[in-house]
């Protein structure tokens, strides 16, 4: 583990570590240098003559900008942007042999930016930096980082509570060296111009002001970079602890996520995305737009990995990125028109071979009498009831232009047969432990509202009843009988239903005897102790007893208070210890899959409403409802006002939420490519090309992983096509299609110009957080780092066209944002467990995360930190679109910050917020006497708590679940929650800070070219 040292310790297991990892541990010739670790004096970062790395395509260049690699250069960026100049390299080669493994241990790493400086140096200044256009579009070089490329450089590693490291910041004395200041600048790329910036270090007591020249030629606009007062003024200010690296690199510099996300809204924000066959990227997750279909299916719904597939696989390997998409069949849609629907009968059949159905890239022959499947290879006739010949070159039908199935990427099927309405079934604990709690009684009121709320609405829904302690205790709720009868069934294991008739009714129709039930509950006898737990199948077993004897598919809500157990185990035997196979706390039981696979065999959708939280001890029994489209919501006995609001919430969401029951969901792609893996929420089946699930709605989403099997044809491209079959809340039977087709390249770089950072992290995310039921969580964090730096090091050796030094980082240019990304990932709960998280909360949010979406998955991993303003004033409403860089030094202590993530939502509260604004937001002056932890904001009627309140529900309609607001005042001890958050800072777990991470990339990238 790469633990940090503290300064009591002694320098001699320091020297075995660096040895060990391969750094060299000889003193460097001349004076000695400053070095930011005080407890790494021997550490030496620089290459002798004979240790420069060299690439093979690489020429030496004579352009003065950039240093030679035996300089003392650091801090060296250069970006580059989407220019018009064609890459001048290639690969020649399609079958090049994989990267090299890393160089052998003795040899020195690559120099790695570090202003090192010489102890006479009184200061250190900002140097000369000159503006450099790189032949290479897409190509961003920046200031280095990672730790060496072995097993043994783990970043991410456990930290004491006791003693947190600070490293010295810049303007500190270290060990009396002399002070060190550095000026911080926005050295972001443009959109429309590259430069390289050097920090060299001073060779003369006379320092040269910053210079900027503009490239030599570069088509398109130049957006000249001018520093302002206000960045010079956020630099001069000092940095959090957390926030510093460990290396003296400056935070400020570092390629920004949030400036990603804003160049792409200025680009795209309200505007149009033509999605066409063989289109260009489309706008970022995070970026609202307006979709326009015209034969391409919506990124809101198939999202590619790589809009641009290598033609071998061999290629595809050597990128070292991920072939696939991210799908999302329900999506809401962003289009002009709502999604066409079109009946079965009229509808062209798709392929009799391999069962593909018809899209705009089936190819037409004959004259419209045959069409090719580029899913199968295979010729297919058409029926004469859909013939229609073909018209111009393009062999196109006459009838395009009124068939959705020929030019729409997206479009609906109602089939002709049609199946059981969902029902409704509410099951309640009604053991000791529920009518000891208080609690039933608002429980009931709510349920109460909320049919009330669906009998107003024009559908109907039909309604079943249960309650439970060891028993079930079933309902006839038949509209010929005068009340409603109990029907108490005791044998749990081999559960028989006495009756069929009247357990699910239409609401309509029951709606008074469904009411007279609820007002009994709370009124229940205690029959029976639940000191011992009650199963947690057992409900779920019922509830799917009577959906299964009539045919129905539907939503389990339960409702439970007693403590949880599993189904013929104990407390103390689980299962976990019975064998000598490798296990995880994130693997299910055998008998909770079991059970999942028949509820979605039925497609029954449990929700699970623990009203009794327990994080400690027990079983935890999220995996049945999260396996079968539902979720595990937890409460504290509802004691609390924002508990009862939250219930509220949810309940009335997941009623009213649009879903699709037993549904299938069929994955085909081009037939040179096969799916060799599906990552998501689901039980999974034999194949990874065919899903089956209980329920999904509009956020379900998976991660399909694709594999060549050869060679691709370039004028063909590459077709994904996503058929999802489902039903309705009415019974009615729909098959929903979604086609998308990509271009494909023989040269390696087109695969890193079509990539997005936000795509590949929802990827990544997926898939480990699905591969940590087999695998340790240490070797899933090295296989993301390894990923990541052979990436990197693959586009600085075959798609970097310039000359660049050892010293500066390469970056693509739509992969700036990734290594934030993947450090967010790789020191997230799931897989670094802190100190204070429990097991239930990290099963809990691993499968939360699994089912986000793009969009909200990169908000989770890199939460956008609002500014709120100080004061409104009527005519000038606050401005939510300006996002912060997620660090400690973004907060200022006179300031108000709102923390917006999916599952969290925190105001931070700076300690010298004037009182004025404490008063108009919490009605209090007094700084000490605010409200810390989880609050509700009073309604205030000014217009500054008008604003913030409207801005806080604005974006609480945008998660799937009701969230807390947590306020946290500055030097609070909730600001360990916040500090989660942060995570371009080291985190709480020991997670390593945005910096550090970035630095490691780099110097693992370029000993793998070693």
């Amino acid at each position: 583990m790469m633990d940090v040292p503290t300064a009591n310790q002694s320098q001699t297991p320091c020297q075995q570590w660096a040895g060990q990892n391969g750094w060299s541990t000889a003193s460097p010739q001349g004076p000695p240098p400053f070095n930011p670790l005080p407890s790494f004096q021997h550490l030496n970062l620089g290459f002798t003559s004979d240790q420069i790395p060299s690439y093979d395509h690489l020429q030496p260049s004579n352009q003065g900008c950039l240093s030679h690699p035996r300089n003392n250069t650091h801090h060296s960026l250069v970006y580059s942007n989407n220019a018009d100049h064609s890459v001048q390299h290639s690969v020649h080669d399609p079958h090049v042999s994989p990267i090299v493994p890393a160089s052998n241990p003795g040899k020195n790493i690559p120099p790695c930016s570090l202003p090192l400086i010489n102890e006479r140096t009184q200061s250190c200044k900002l140097q000369q930096m000159s503006l450099y256009s790189p032949h290479g579009p897409h190509q961003a070089i920046s200031a280095p980082f990672q730790a060496p490329y072995t097993h043994q450089g783990l970043l991410n590693g456990p930290q004491s509570p006791h003693q947190p490291f600070s490293p010295p910041s810049f303007g500190q004395n270290v060990n009396q060296s002399p002070q060190f200041t550095f000026d911080r600048a926005n050295v972001e790329s443009a959109v429309n111009a590259g430069y390289i910036h050097n920090h060299a270090v001073p060779t003369s007591p006379v320092q040269q002001q910053p210079q900027w020249t503009l490239p030599p030629y570069n088509r398109g606009a130049i957006n000249e970079f001018v520093p302002d007062a206000a960045a010079q003024e956020r630099s001069n200010a000092p940095q959090s602890p957390n926030s510093e690296s460990r290396y003296g690199l400056d935070p400020e510099l570092l390629p920004s996520a949030v400036k990603v996300m804003a160049e792409d809204r200025a680009e795209w924000e309200g505007k149009v995305f033509v999605s066409e066959p063989f289109s260009h990227l489309p706008p970022l997750a995070t970026t609202s737009c307006i979709i326009e279909d015209r034969g391409n299916a919506s990124p809101c719904v198939i999202r590619s990995t790589s809009y641009c597939v290598p033609c071998e696989g061999q290629t595809a390997l050597l990128s070292r990125l991920p072939l696939g998409a991210l799908v999302t069949p329900l999506a809401k849609q962003n289009t002009k028109e709502p999604l066409p629907l079109c009946k079965e009968p009229e509808c062209i059949v798709g392929c009799s071979w391999c069962g593909a159905s018809m899209c705009p890239a089936m190819g037409w022959q004959d004259c419209g009498q045959r069409f090719y499947c580029p899913f199968c290879g295979k010729l297919n006739e058409v029926s004469w009831q859909h013939y229609q010949p073909t018209k111009g070159v393009d062999g196109f039908r006459v009838d395009k232009d009124t068939r959705p199935e020929l030019h729409m990427g997206s479009y609906e099927i109602l089939n002709s047969q049609k199946g059981e309405p969902a029902a409704l079934i509410l099951a309640i604990d009604v053991s000791a432990s529920a009518l000891r709690g208080g609690h039933l009684e608002f429980v009931t009121q709510q349920i109460h509202s909320l049919l009330t709320s669906l009998n107003r609405e024009d559908g109907d829904v039909r309604i079943g009843l249960m309650t439970y302690d060891s028993r079930i205790h079933l309902y006839d709720l038949s509209p010929a009988l005068s009340r409603p009868h109990m029907l108490v069934i005791t044998e749990a294991e081999d559960l028989q239903l006495p009756v069929r008739e009247g357990l699910l009714v239409s609401l309509k129709d029951c709606i008074e005897s469904v009411d007279s039930v609820l007002q009994l509950i709370p009124q229940f006898s205690l029959e029976c102790d639940d000191s011992s737990g009650v199963p947690m199948e057992l409900p779920v077993k019922a509830g799917l007893a009577v959906l299964q004897a009539l045919s129905s598919p539907g939503k389990l809500l339960i409702f439970h208070t007693a403590p949880l157990i599993e189904m013929g185990h104990t407390h103390s035997s689980s299962g976990f210890f019975g064998s000598n196979k490798p296990k995880s706390i994130f693997q299910p039981s055998e008998p909770a899959v079991s059970l999942a696979k028949e509820c979605v065999s039925q497609g029954c959708g449990v929700h699970l409403f623990v009203l009794s939280q327990q994080d400690v001890g027990g079983a935890w029994p999220g995996h049945i409802p999260y396996l079968t489209g539902g979720a595990l919501y937890t409460y504290s006995h509802l004691q609390g006002e924002l508990d009862r609001e939250r219930f509220s919430a949810n309940l009335k969401r997941i009623a009213e939420m649009d879903t699709g029951y037993k549904a299938e969901l069929r994955i085909f792609v081009s037939k040179d490519l096969r799916v060799s893996g599906c990552y998501g929420l689901f039980v999974p089946g034999p194949s990874p090309s065919q899903v089956t699930m209980a329920t999904l709605d509009w956020q379900t989403t998976l991660a399909v992983e694709l594999a060549h099997t050869r060679a691709l044809d370039k004028t063909r491209g590459v077709a994904i096509q996503v058929v999802l079959s489902y039903s309705t809340q009415t019974g009615d039977r729909r098959t929903r299609v979604h086609t998308l087709t990509l271009r494909c390249s023989t040269h390696l770089q087109e695969a890193f110009r079509h990539c997005q950072a936000q795509t590949l992290l929802a990827f990544y995310c997926k898939k480990m957080y699905c591969a940590v039921l087999e695998r340790p969580l240490q070797e899933l964090r090295e296989e993301l780092q390894t990923e990541v730096t052979e990436a990197l090091a693959s586009y600085r050796k075959h798609c970097c066209s310039s000359s660049v030094s050892a010293g500066q980082l390469v970056l693509p240019q739509y992969l700036r944002a990734l290594p934030v990304y993947i450090n967010s990932l790789r020191k997230s709960e799931v897989l670094l467990p802190g100190l204070r998280s429990s097991v239930h909360q990290r099963l809990q949010q691993r499968c939360q995360v699994l089912g986000m979406d793009t969009f909200t998955t990169a908000t989770h991993f890199y939460p956008l930190l609002l500014p709120l303003p100080l004061s409104v004033d009527g005519s000038s409403p606050s401005n939510p679109e300006e996002v912060l860089r997620c660090c400690a030094a973004s907060l200022e202590p006179r300031g108000l910050y709102l923390v917006h993530a999916p599952l969290t939502l925190l105001l931070w509260v700076g300690s010298q917020v004037p009182a004025c604004t404490l008063v108009e937001l919490f009605n209090t002056s007094c700084f000490s006497s605010l409200p810390s932890g989880e609050t509700k904001l009073p309604a205030l009627e000014n217009p500054l708590s008008i604003s913030i309140r409207s801005l806080i529900n604005t974006l609480n309609s945008q998660i799937h679940c009701a969230r807390k607001l947590w306020v946290v005042k500055q030097g609070d001890t909730c600001e360990e929650t916040l500090q989660r958050h942060l995570v371009e800072d080291k985190s709480p777990n020991g997670g390593a800070s945005y910096a550090d991470f970035l630095y490691h990339l780099h110097v693992n990238s370029v000993r793998v070219l070693q």
